[in-house]
């Protein structure tokens, strides 16, 4: 399957589970400490950036051909696309209520913890948090959803899969972003101090593998990986909502 990569990368790489292992490593690692570290600084313009190089990783290194067969193709299934954008937004709030439930408004829910990155002023006036929410709505709509399918779901996928074949390649991309999301919660920087909250980080990993498999499946059903960046574009529309509104 090395004919997916441009002439200069076959010589390099077969297109292959090494392949995407290789991948994880050079974007995954450095990713994961760029989180804890933006955690940490509050300066989270490097994570933009990691998006924007995991979005650019299949113009890197396959040809036209090997894109569209990662699945960077259009579809004209708008009706799947609908739905996986709103079965993004359930599975955000179940996220949500999940995590209210269980841990209230304390740094031990989720997305008390990620809100804290989005710095809301308080107070802030009802047009200015309109303005506010709306800013990182769309960003969150565009940048992580494009970046991280066309790299989990799209090459990453793709190159396991011509080794140990579709459905177990599901597992294996589903778990490398549930794990690289351990930085966004699970090691919890608070108070000056580092922390670790086992049972909340399992829940919120075992919430990303769960919610991955769901965009691997609309990226199936809808034949294109815009059926998962759909998905993954209404759960962080959800997901920001909740921050901003429910908490």
């Amino acid at each position: 399957m090395s004919n997916h990569l441009k002439p200069f990368w076959q010589k390099r790489f077969h297109f292959d589970a090494r392949f995407g292992l290789f991948l994880l490593l050079v974007i995954c690692v450095p990713r994961f400490l760029l989180v804890l570290n933006a955690n940490q600084t509050g300066n989270y313009g490097p994570i933009g950036a990691i998006m924007v190089v995991s979005a650019l990783v299949p113009f890197l290194f396959l040809h036209k051909a090997g894109r569209r067969s990662i699945g960077i193709r259009g579809t004209r299934k708008w009706g799947a696309l609908l739905l996986a954008f709103g079965l993004g937004i359930v599975l955000a709030l179940v996220l949500y209520a999940i995590g209210v439930g269980l841990y209230g408004d304390t740094i031990q829910n989720w997305y008390v913890y990620i809100g804290q990155s989005y710095a809301i002023p308080d107070p802030i006036s009802p047009a200015d948090k309109r303005i506010l929410f709306a800013v990182m709505a769309i960003t969150g709509m565009v940048f992580s959803p494009i970046g991280e399918e066309f790299f989990f779901r799209g090459i990453v996928h793709s190159s396991f899969a011509t080794s140990v074949g579709e459905g177990r390649t599901s597992l294996i991309d589903s778990a490398a972003f549930a794990l690289t999301h351990l930085a966004h919660f699970g090691l919890v920087f608070a108070n000056g101090t580092w922390a670790f909250f086992p049972l909340p980080a399992l829940l919120w990993v075992a919430g990303m593998f769960g919610v991955s498999l769901v965009f691997f499946r609309m990226k199936k059903w809808s034949g294109s990986l815009w059926g998962a960046i759909c998905c993954h574009a209404g759960f962080n529309l959800a997901m920001i909502w909740s921050i901003f509104y429910l908490l």
